[in-house]
């Protein structure tokens, strides 16, 4: 029995990048062996076994038939007589496709001279180039997305082309048809968290996935805007830059998910209405409502998500709006009650208004502003309005309205304080 380090862990050491959870193949063992040995059994598909101490996952060296479409359609064959050479064959990319010896994983530096690596993956590495290892990379769909995370991950690598055209082949014969949402949504959630979420967008629409799994999204390239308020034009390429001014502020998943379906509705302006896009948030709110139930997004996103299609707009033009006309955006945005994800609406606004060309180092006013205003009425003391009223006689709507009517009052005094 023989034990390596595989993966992630050796491709960011070679990198010099912080540390990957790390993983172990297990070369020429039984699972009774591993149990045996004290390691917990967790592999519902394949066996991965959690060390006694170190609780880091440990999984026999296997190899894979392909036996349906799909990512869930395979036969896997774990058994002592699979060598690490075929276990490494049946992984996705080149650098990912390294092994370390496990008497040699705590060496720093780590010996390049000890590494298994048969299938080149030091050399793409140097090269930053991402490679399928073999044709069997075509089995997976998954692989098209972590290839597209990974490319937003490590944004100055390219991709081989002989992997491009293998991607496009898949999408071809509808292997992308048959993932599932938890595998996409896992996918595409971790790759709008990496350094240039664009290049994720990119790669899958230059293979065609893109137009299988967020058609919405796809149908933005070529749709133009204005040039006076988006001298970048097309909306697709808006959208690009709008992704990655998300992860320049370093926003959190939900901003980054409600940035990438804030405009879905641009993509279903008429043309002879281009390139003004009247109504395209209320378009932009029904479109994103079919993309979550596709991929099960998780509630919070959703709603963040919806905030910002509906609402992006009167936030951007917020500045020329009064006591009253902010009141009712507060309530439609239901800040009041939920501050925290308005403070991420207002994010995701910044990110789309930055998001523009020449546009990318401004400030964003309507940001501060509006926290303010929101600071504002979440101060009025809410109970002794609510009292007073009642004692008046006022009931249910009534007292909503007093209440609301303090708020209005409270933010008039900000305005005539900020002008």
């Amino acid at each position: 029995m023989n034990t390596f380090l595989v993966g992630g862990a050796i491709r960011d050491a070679l990198l010099g990048r912080a540390g990957s959870d790390r993983d172990w193949v297990v070369v020429g063992a039984t699972p009774a062996q591993m149990e045996a040995s004290g390691y917990l059994p967790v592999g519902r598909d394949f066996p991965v076994f959690l060390h006694p101490q170190t609780r880091e996952e440990y999984a026999l060296a296997r190899t894979e038939r392909k036996s349906a479409p799909g990512y869930r359609g395979f036969v896997v064959h774990a058994a002592p007589d699979v060598t690490l050479d075929q276990d490494l064959a049946r992984r996705d990319l080149t650098i990912n496709a390294i092994a370390l010896p496990a008497e040699r994983a705590a060496d720093v530096p780590i010996d390049a001279s000890a590494l298994v690596d048969p299938y080149h993956g030091q050399r793409d590495l140097r090269q930053k180039v991402l490679r399928h290892v073999t044709d069997a990379f075509r089995e997976d769909p998954v692989r098209i997305l972590r290839v597209a995370r990974f490319a937003a991950r490590f944004a100055d690598f390219s991709i081989a082309p002989e992997t491009q055209a293998l991607m496009r082949e898949m999408v071809a014969a509808g292997e992308v048809d048959a993932l599932v949402p938890e595998r996409v949504w896992q996918e595409l959630s971790r790759g709008l968290m990496e350094t240039r979420p664009s290049r994720m967008v990119e790669v899958l629409r230059d293979c065609g996935a893109l137009k299988v799994l967020l058609p919405e999204v796809d149908r933005l390239w070529g749709v133009p805007q204005p040039a006076a308020h988006h001298p970048e034009v097309d909306t697709g390429v808006h959208l690009m830059m709008v992704l990655d001014m998300a992860a320049r502020l370093q926003a959190p998943l939900p901003v980054r998910f409600a940035c990438l379906v804030h405009d879905l509705g641009k993509g279903t302006t008429r043309a002879d209405e281009l390139p003004r896009h009247i109504g395209h948030e209320q378009r932009s709110a029904r479109l994103l409502q079919a993309v979550c139930e596709r991929w099960r997004i998780p509630v919070e996103l959703r709603e963040l998500a919806n905030v910002v299609a509906r609402e992006h707009g009167n936030i951007h033009r917020s500045a020329d709006l009064g006591a009253a006309a902010l009141m009712r955006l507060l309530e439609r945005c239901d800040a009041l009650r939920k501050p925290g994800r308005f403070a991420q609406a207002l994010l995701a606004c910044e990110c789309d208004a930055r998001g523009r060309l020449g546009f990318e180092d401004r400030p964003y006013p309507p940001r501060e502003r509006l926290q303010r205003v929101l600071d504002a009425a979440l101060a009025v003391p809410t109970r002794p309005i609510a009292e007073a009223a009642a004692q008046r006689g006022a009931t249910g709507p009534k007292i909503g309205e007093a209440v609301s009517r303090a708020r209005t009052e409270a933010v008039a005094a900000l305005l005539g304080e900020a002008g």
